[in-house]
């Protein structure tokens, strides 16, 4: 569906598609990835909204930055390439490091609604103790295994294969950011999408960030991965349309 494009944002070449009529709704997908990891979600909205899904800078078409941005530098990017293409006040949709850009965006800049998938936010000091985190492997069902292998092998695999010095360095900048502050700022109704055993994102800070966020809901899918939104596809659209509609 659509056709892909290109603006020039800060220097970077932007790949990005777009389709439908309606109210914006952008997607914004996870690290190592690309467009295609949104496109399922982007499918099933686009008879009711106008879709926008970008290659984030460094993933899929879009140029690699040239030094070692920080997660603040790439929510700057997304609200330049929103006053291009003059989206104002958009739905954003974000999973994992998508989700980190947007919950800076949303407590920056207006936004209409925001829905997080697996998105990590809070950043603890203490670590998990091995018992826990041996429980936690153990709960995680191995069919679900298959949606991070098809994530790295299909879709990011030149990105998780051959990420640059400066990609790595971003990425470290990114782990290392706690965004409580952002979330505490944040106005617009939140909708935030995990799953049980998401071993990126854990249950206990999406818990935490629904108490960050004053108008937010948290959906926890029994038996989801971190990529729950596309294990349970038309179960979350269906919540995401009844959200926004």
């Amino acid at each position: 569906m659509g056709v892909m494009m290109i603006i020039k944002v800060k220097d970077l070449d932007i790949n990005y598609i777009q389709y439908g009529e309606g109210s914006d709704i952008v997607l914004l997908h996870g690290w190592g990835q690309n467009i295609k990891m949104m496109e399922p979600i982007g499918e099933k909205l686009a008879s009711k909204f106008k879709v926008t899904i970008l290659d984030l800078p460094g993933h899929g078409n879009s140029s690699e930055p040239k030094e070692a941005l920080t997660i603040y530098d790439f929510c700057e990017i997304l609200k330049e390439f929103l006053d291009k293409l003059k989206i104002d006040n958009p739905i954003i949709i974000g999973h994992s490091f998508g989700g980190r850009i947007a919950i800076i965006y949303a407590s920056h800049y207006d936004t209409e609604k925001l829905i997080l998938l697996g998105a990590p936010c809070v950043r603890k000091k203490e670590k998990l103790g091995l018992k826990i985190k041996t429980l936690k492997q153990l709960k995680k069902i191995p069919v679900l295994n298959k949606f991070e292998e098809f994530a790295k092998k299909h879709i990011g695999s030149r990105d998780y294969r051959n990420a640059n010095p400066i990609m790595r360095q971003i990425l470290v900048n990114t782990v290392n950011e706690d965004l409580s502050d952002c979330a505490r700022k944040i106005k617009c109704p939140t909708l935030l999408i995990w799953g049980e055993y998401d071993n990126e994102a854990p249950v206990e800070d999406a818990k935490i960030l629904e108490k960050l966020i004053d108008d937010s809901g948290l959906i926890i899918y029994p038996n989801g991965s971190h990529y729950t939104y596309l294990e349970f596809l038309n179960p979350v659209c269906k919540v995401i349309k009844t959200f926004i509609e």
